[in-house]
């Protein structure tokens, strides 16, 4: 149906300014009038023109009595923008199509509420599942004040993360890397372990051929073990964020922030992830992805702490006892407690199979528990 058209154009221009928006949501918005696309928009950066805002300038005087497909209900307050759904009353919209509505408190259906007591029609539920898809990183944000957490992990297919050496470049493919590096370019915040940046020293940024955003650089260091040569801290592409524990040398701070880096000292002896995670949320971090080795997996898969799940599995074999798996500790003692998933989506990156798990509905994260 046309109104399933002109919402998927609207999603693909959400889907583009997708990781450049926190910690707003990405949307994007069409105006249509006689069968024509007379104004598309998108909100490019917090701060700045809410999608409607650049549809309905694009439209100009021919927005009277067109009809507006948003992928998220318009906004009914003031914030650093005017509310648009105040300005979609003046400029004469006839009707206004929603894929899902609002679950920031200060919408929560106040704008449809306000756009049907100005005489204007609207529908919701256009693509929504693709919509609620697009938006579950803010909506999680919004509801519990703490990043929305991707884990990432590239496994052999006997499930292997390194070989008994320690040894892992490359287990995937380049192509599977460069979608990594894409989804990097998605994030907020990318974090990993001590152990990583003592074993591989890695700069942590996103590569792409067209460049790319860098995220914020996030690094578990109980004991503040990292030097300061590692090229998380000499590099300045991206700001770096170390999180410690209570214990840690009140020195080995000081130095850290003389290089233009972010403590997060935490008022326990080991790195808390519920706490870490409210932490990151008070500084905006709405997405969070997890690079980090076997104990770090563990440490989130211990808290269930996350919302998605991605794993790249290489067609090769390399076998060892010793050899690391993608989620190490101890790990659960009964199969009644494992962490169940939902195989989303799976595909082909290359040569190697990417799944996309979500947890099973009902399987509430420690964040949503204790915060």
């Amino acid at each position: 149906m046309l109104r399933e058209h002109y919402m998927k154009i609207a999603l693909s221009l959400a889907e583009g300014v997708r990781g450049q928006t926190s910690p707003n949501p990405p949307v994007g918005a069409v105006v249509v009038k006689d069968g024509r696309v007379i104004g598309m928009g998108a909100h490019m950066k917090a701060g700045e023109g809410h999608a409607e805002v650049h549809a309905l300038a694009a439209a100009g005087e021919e927005a009277r009595d067109a009809d507006l497909y948003v992928t998220l209900e318009p906004c009914s307050h003031y914030g650093k923008t005017p509310p648009c759904a105040d300005l979609t009353i003046a400029k004469g919209i006839k009707k206004v199509y929603i894929a899902v509505t609002d679950p920031n408190p200060a919408v929560a259906g106040r704008g449809i509420e306000k756009l049907r007591a100005a005489g204007i029609e609207v529908e919701t539920g256009i693509c929504e599942k693709e919509a609620s898809d697009l938006l579950a990183p803010f909506f999680h944000f919004i509801q519990t004040k703490t990043p929305y957490v991707t884990m990432k992990t590239a496994i052999t297919a006997d499930g292997k993360t390194a070989a008994y050496t320690g040894h892992s470049r490359w287990i995937t493919s380049e192509q599977a890397r460069e979608d990594v590096h894409y989804i990097r370019h998605q994030q907020d915040a990318i974090l990993v372990g001590i152990n990583t940046i003592l074993q591989d020293n890695p700069i942590l940024t996103t590569r792409l051929p067209q460049g790319g955003k860098h995220p914020i650089r996030v690094v578990l260091d109980t004991h503040l073990r990292i030097p300061l040569t590692a090229h998380v801290i000499t590099n300045k592409e991206a700001k770096t964020i170390i999180v410690c524990g209570q214990d840690a040398s009140s020195q080995k701070e000081m130095e850290l922030q003389e290089a233009d880096v972010q403590v997060i000292r935490l008022q326990t002896r080991d790195i808390d992830i519920p706490l870490l995670l409210k932490k990151l949320g008070e500084r905006n971090i709405m997405t969070l992805l997890v690079e980090g080795g076997s104990e770090v997996n563990a440490s989130f898969m211990k808290a269930k702490a996350f919302q998605k799940f991605l794993i790249y599995i290489a067609p090769k074999l390399i076998g060892g006892k010793a050899a690391p798996t993608a989620i190490g500790g101890e790990g659960f003692a009964l199969m009644d407690e494992a962490v169940p998933l939902t195989f989303e989506k799976v595909e082909f990156i290359g040569q190697d199979i990417k799944i996309t798990a979500l947890p099973k509905e009902g399987c509430e994260t420690a964040c949503s528990q204790e915060l």
